[in-house]
């Protein structure tokens, strides 16, 4: 049981070293446009938490 769970451990941590680089390169390196534009137009980057609890304080 414990080579199972560091088998997955491992595969955990290279899935999230593999996330970590390709929104690197997808993000920050500008490496497609249109994939951040898209971010933009679907509103994913924009900090609308104050609204969120603006709404939940007026109830």
């Amino acid at each position: 049981m414990k080579k199972v769970e560091r088998v997955l451990i491992k595969i955990i941590i290279v899935q999230f070293i593999f996330l970590f680089l390709t929104q690197l390169f997808f993000h920050q390196l500008n490496v497609l446009p249109q994939v951040k534009q898209l971010t933009k137009y679907e509103g994913v980057n924009e900090n609308t938490f104050t609204e969120i609890l603006e709404t939940f304080q007026g109830n």
